[in-house]
């Protein structure tokens, strides 16, 4: 949401827990999760290790993410998102930080090679999945460490950043943000236009994910490669919730070529989920300006609001009715898996809570009637034929970079 901890922060004060539902995939399931090319495109470890450091490449009690998980989930090629709080446009070292969480990265890769490898291209994940090695590709989520200079790109570009989502959840020096009522630029900056092209020339994909729907049209209208958006969902299931596409958005990109990497947190998911916060803020609000912010009356009502009022978790039920929206809509080369998992906190759906659930989305999309190809397209084909694109377009365009 505006903050990667803002939805574990209220969730934390409702004081419940939900358990997950006993979802039992069929064998076939398993076999095809662990046979196709899975690629999520959006998993937050990094700045979950700055906030507290775990080694990942063992089992760990926290987190949605850890080796022995993700290979029980079939998982090959995480996007390790390099993620920079808004903040960091205004206060500076957005820089540094991006720089401490690719280093972490790499240690992982250094304490485990027999586990992780760094990826780099299309060519690099072919080859670590006959390897038998779980590739850790980049992308940086937040323009800011760019700061207004295209040689930053290729710093970032030749420490393994992949894409850049262009803003987060303030506008930025790129672009405006869908959760920030400021449109300074009514779209991309001029800057933000031309670090598109010379994204475009370098061979980094461009994600759409966050900005305000100006800023994805600008986006779509100057990039000459397709676009992702590695972590939405869509607007159709949670209307006004402009970080969701549209589905004239969602007929943009597939005019473009891209690909939309569906979310799975439940406020991006299921309409209930997403204006669950508001809610609770209002009531608490208003039990506060009755009884007094501090008073023992308040404290009371609001844990009464709490337990009443239970998170209104998303299902999987409901993220494969949106991954089939996208199929009916635009067509089943644009939708991939953009989990988000360590990015939205308790509020994942009942059936993916971590990343050894992708066999439950397997067996969901069997039970749909979708075919082993058309899965794997879901799981990593569509992800990569976007990738190589962008890569054969910089490769056409090397004098321009």
């Amino acid at each position: 949401m505006f903050t990667k901890t803002l939805v574990a922060t209220l969730l934390a004060a409702t004081s419940f827990h939900v358990a997950a539902a006993d979802y039992n995939p069929s064998e076939k399931a398993k076999q095809l999760a662990h046979d196709a090319l899975l690629i999520d495109t959006h998993i937050d470890v990094p700045y979950r290790l700055i906030n507290g450091w775990e080694d990942v490449s063992q089992a760990t009690a926290d987190g949605d993410f850890d080796y022995p998980r993700a290979q029980q989930g079939g998982l090959n090629a995480p996007f390790m998102s390099i993620y920079i709080p808004a903040s960091y446009e205004e206060s500076g070292g957005g820089g540094e930080l991006a720089h401490r969480m690719i280093d972490s990265m790499e240690a992982l890769v250094g304490r485990a090679p027999d586990k992780f490898a760094l990826a780099y291209n299309t060519d690099d994940i072919y080859a670590q999945q006959q390897q038998g090695l779980m590739s850790i590709a980049m992308g940086m989520e937040n323009g800011t460490p760019i700061a207004g200079d295209l040689a930053n790109l290729k710093l970032f570009y030749d420490r393994g950043i992949r894409y850049i989502t262009l803003a987060h959840s303030q506008s930025n020096h790129i672009a405006d943000s869908s959760y920030d009522i400021r449109r300074q630029w009514n779209g991309l900056s001029d800057f933000g236009k031309e670090l598109v092209v010379a994204m475009n020339n370098i061979g980094m994909m461009v994600d759409v994910s966050h900005i305000s729907d100006e800023a994805f049209y600008d986006a779509i209208a100057v990039s000459k490669a397709p676009v992702i958006a590695s972590h939405s969902s869509l607007r159709s299931y949670t209307p006004g919730f402009e970080r969701n596409m549209s589905d004239d958005m969602l007929k943009k990109l597939a005019e473009n070529g891209g690909v939309i990497q569906i979310n799975f947190g439940s406020s991006f998911v299921a309409q209930q989920a997403n204006r669950y916060n508001d809610m609770i803020k209002k009531r608490v609000q208003a039990v506060e300006k009755q009884f007094g912010k501090d008073s023992a009356e308040a404290k009371k009502r609001i844990a009464e609001i709490n337990a009443n009022n239970p998170y209104p978790y998303a299902t999987l039920e409901q993220v494969l009715d949106h991954i089939d929206h996208v199929v009916k809509t635009i067509g089943i080369e644009h939708v991939g898996i953009g989990s988000d998992y360590d990015g939205v906190g308790d509020s994942l759906p009942v059936g993916l809570k971590d990343v050894s659930s992708y066999p439950n989305l397997v067996q969901g999309l069997l039970d749909r009637g979708y075919h082993d190809e058309q899965i794997k397209m879901i799981l990593g084909g569509n992800l990569m034929r976007v990738w190589k694109a962008v890569e054969d377009y910089a490769a056409a365009h090397t004098n321009d970079a």
